[in-house]
């Protein structure tokens, strides 16, 4: 009897174990993603990409995830490898600045290069002084520099005439500031902006919400306004830049991923998949809180009509500010 009862819980449990491995397979929709990150450690970019993978991969949409930082060219270098390489497993990330280094021709190619598979996040900007700043908010800041601009110089982890510029001076501009005389820092990332904020180099910072809440939270810096229309319940004790003055201020920056020109609709519709399921995990929203995200899905045509009409929205604030 009890031998008899061993056997059957024997077999059960490899019946178990085998139906369990077949839910975990038909849960996996991926095997593998390489994730490409055109910057360097520590800036949005780089946070996206490694968030969306340990969402993906610890809620079993994906099986396993690797990240490449590819540095230069405002992106460029990074954007030329993929079309290059032209390897279904490499997704890379982007967001706002392909479309505004399109527009200024900081490198040649669009995202009409690549297989747009879809935007998922979006970020708002911020504006963020030291902890020990004598700034203490938007007002200071707009009042010192109409006081000297040569002696307010703002950093951004882009280009100048990139997105970050661009967020800085169109809170100047909103503000009532002359915009065109912003003292823009660039730096090749945002975590390489940071520490120029944090080691006094620049006295503000145009750079993500999102990549500003850790060290706020931690004491390091103080973030002004964040360019969002209402406050993010992340930190709801920070205003919008509208609500600091800045009247207006509206501006956010999506970020999504690209796979190698020629994609197959097969690859392309498996990462549609996970991105769409990933949103229903709580491993992704584990994620999206901690970074102060918001959900932004615009997946294959959506996308690339989304793109489109960014780039159209942007050239001409562009134009307005003397960008292009």
């Amino acid at each position: 009897m009890i031998k008899s009862l061993k056997v059957a819980l024997a077999a059960g449990a490899v019946l178990f174990g085998a139906h369990t491995a077949l839910q975990a397979a038909g849960h996996q929709v991926v095997e593998e993603i390489k994730f490409l990150i055109p910057g360097g450690a520590g800036g949005g970019w780089d946070g996206t990409a490694r968030g969306t993978g340990e969402a993906l991969t610890k809620a079993g949409l994906v099986g396993s995830a690797s990240y490449e930082n590819m540095s230069g060219g405002g992106g460029g270098k990074a954007i030329a490898h993929i079309i290059e390489a032209n390897d279904e497993n490499t997704l890379m990330v982007n967001s706002t600045p392909i479309v505004i280094r399109s527009l200024t021709g900081v490198f040649p190619q669009s995202f009409r290069d690549l297989t747009p598979i879809a935007g998922t996040v979006g970020d708002y900007g911020a504006i963020v002084v030291n902890k020990d700043s004598d700034i203490q908010n938007l007002a200071g800041l707009v009042e010192a520099y109409e006081a000297d601009p040569t002696k307010v110089a703002v950093g951004g982890g882009s280009v100048a005439g990139g997105m970050d510029h661009l967020i800085a001076a169109l809170v100047m501009k909103n503000a009532g500031a002359d915009a065109t005389k912003v003292k823009y820092i660039p730096y090749d990332a945002g975590g390489k902006a940071m520490a120029g904020l944090l080691s006094g180099e620049i006295r503000g910072l145009a750079t993500g919400f999102g990549e500003a809440i850790a060290l706020a939270r931690q004491g390091e810096v103080r973030i002004l306004c964040v360019t969002s229309t209402e406050r993010n319940d992340a930190m709801a004790e920070v205003p919008t830049c509208n609500e600091a003055g800045s009247t207006g201020t509206e501006f956010v920056n999506w970020r999504g991923f690209f796979g190698a020109p020629g994609m197959s609709d097969e690859k392309k519709a498996a990462y549609i998949d996970a991105f769409q399921k990933m949103y229903e995990t709580p491993e992704w929203v584990t994620v999206r809180d901690r970074n102060g995200w918001v959900d932004i899905y615009n997946p294959d045509a959506d996308f690339v009509k989304f793109l489109e009409a960014q780039e159209e929205q942007i050239g001409s604030l562009m134009k307005e500010l003397g960008f292009l």
